[in-house]
């Protein structure tokens, strides 16, 4: 155990974040993403398990460390449901937008990406964290920002 880090952060996880650099991606995906397959194609190479872990509580525990990239307009980017009207937005990524602007500390609206897209954007991610989730469209791509400089 470390002080001030949150435990659902793993060794692993705390490893990829921390040699992430300004602009990586790291893909949070639910338990149906083809996350195995999908994985072997990024920097990273590998899933890392969160296993038991729900997509809202993987993304606030990444968030308590990962800066979101601050020069693009959606630095999260979510999965599109099959009605991806803003009214119909699943529970699951209402719980995340809730986490992202806690974060943020200001309303932050997440980018959408189709389905099959994501796949795709996934592969090029620099590591995908596969949670526990099991509600449809739990997936998410956060976008790591810079820190800056003490002033």
């Amino acid at each position: 155990m470390l002080k001030t880090i949150d435990p659902l952060l793993t060794p692993e996880l705390l490893l990829v974040m921390a040699t992430m650099g300004h602009g990586d991606e790291l893909a949070v995906v639910d338990a149906n993403f083809p996350a195995a397959s999908v994985a072997l194609r990024t920097g990273h190479g590998r899933v890392v398990p969160l296993v038991g872990v729900s997509m809202p509580e993987a993304v606030r525990a990444v968030l308590t460390l990962l800066p979101l990239d601050d020069f693009v307009d959606t630095p999260v980017r979510r999965m599109a449901s099959d009605d991806s009207a803003p009214d119909n937005l699943p529970e699951v990524q209402r719980e995340v937008q809730v986490v992202i602007d806690k974060a943020a500390g200001r309303p932050w609206p997440t980018g959408i990406v189709e389905r099959f897209d994501f796949y795709e954007a996934a592969r090029h991610a620099y590591a995908v964290v596969l949670t526990g989730e099991r509600r449809y469209y739990g997936n998410v791509l956060i976008r790591k920002g810079a820190i800056p400089p003490d002033a």
